[in-house]
C-alpha cells in the first residue's frame, strides 16, 4: 500500500500539497485581518468623524448650546459657582477641553456661573471689637477702619454701629467699618457725620451722642434715595454740649 502511494503521489506533489494546506489558510486570515483592521473597524469606531471640540467658555449658556447643536454635540451643567466678574450662565470651564478631539454625539460637560454673591452685615453693635471682627470673618467679610466715639449709654470699647449696617446685603469680601465705644464723656460730644447716611440712621447716631433732632427740610433730588441726608447744620467732629438740636436736609423724590 505505501509503496502504492509513493507512486501515486511523487515526493514533489506531496510538498506542493501540504505547502498549500498552509499557505491558503494564512492568506485568508491576512486577508480578513486587513478587511476588519482598515475598513470594518473604521466604520464602527467613526475614526474619520473625530474633529476638534470648539470653545465655549466666556459663552451664555443657550448661545454655547447653539454652538455644540451645530457640529452635533450635546451639553450638560454639572455645576454652578459664584464669580464677580461674569454674569449669571456664562460658561466658566468645559471638559473636555477646546481642541479636544471629539465624535458627534457626545455630551461636553461645563460649569456655569451664579454671579455675584451677596451676604448680609452681621449684628455688630454691643459687640467687643474682638467678636465683632470674629462676626464680620464668619459672614465672608473684611473688617475694614475702626473709628471711636463717645457714647454714655454703652460700656468702653464696644461696638456702637457699623457702616454698612447690620443687615445689609453686600458683595462677599466686603469692608466693614466699626464706629467704637472710646468711654464715656459727660456733657460734651463730638458731631459724628450724617450726610449719606439714611434719616433712621442719622437720627439713631444723634441718639446715641445725647443730641436731639431738629428740624427735617426735605428736598427734591433724585440723585439719592429717599430719606437720604443731603446736608447737616453742624460740622462732623465739632465740640457740643449734650442735648442740643441739629437741623437736617433729607431728599426726597417727591
Amino acid at each position: 500500500m505505501r509503496n502504492w502511494l509513493m507512486r501515486a503521489f511523487p515526493r514533489e506533489s506531496r510538498r506542493r500539497k501540504a505547502l498549500y494546506y498552509i499557505v491558503i489558510p494564512l492568506v485568508g486570515l491576512a486577508v480578513l485581518y486587513f478587511f476588519f483592521d482598515r475598513l470594518m473597524m473604521p466604520w464602527i469606531t467613526r475614526h474619520g468623524d473625530e474633529f476638534e471640540l470648539p470653545d465655549i467658555v466666556g459663552y451664555r449658556y443657550d448661545g454655547a448650546e447653539e454652538i455644540l447643536e451645530m457640529v452635533d454635540l450635546g451639553i450638560e451643567k454639572t455645576n454652578e459657582e459664584y464669580h464677580p466678574q461674569k454674569e449669571p450662565g456664562t460658561i466658566l470651564s468645559q471638559y473636555p477641553p477646546a481642541g479636544t478631539m471629539v465624535k458627534a454625539g457626545r455630551t461636553i460637560k461645563v460649569i456655569t456661573s451664579v454671579g455675584k454673591k451677596y451676604v448680609r452685615v452681621p449684628p455688630l453693635a454691643g459687640f467687643s471689637v474682638r467678636q465683632a471682627k470674629l462676626n464680620i470673618e464668619a459672614a465672608n467679610l473684611i473688617l475694614g477702619d475702626i473709628a471711636w466715639t463717645f457714647s454714655d449709654s454703652l460700656p468702653p470699647k464696644v461696638v456702637v454701629f457699623s457702616y454698612p449696617a447690620s443687615g445689609t446685603e453686600v458683595l462677599i469680601s466686603s469692608e466693614v467699618n466699626l464706629m467704637v465705644n472710646k468711654g464715656r464723656l459727660s456733657g460734651i460730644v463730638f458731631m459724628p457725620r450724617l450726610v449719606g447716611r439714611t434719616l433712621d440712621e442719622a437720627v439713631a447716631l444723634l441718639d446715641d451722642r445725647g443730641l436731639r433732632l431738629g428740624l427735617v427740610k426735605h428736598v427734591r433730588d433724585e440723585n439719592y434715595i429717599p430719606e437720604t441726608v443731603l446736608e447737616q447744620s453742624v460740622e462732623e467732629a465739632t465740640e457740643l454740649e449734650v442735648g442740643e438740636e441739629i437741623d437736617l436736609v433729607v431728599s426726597t423724590t417727591e
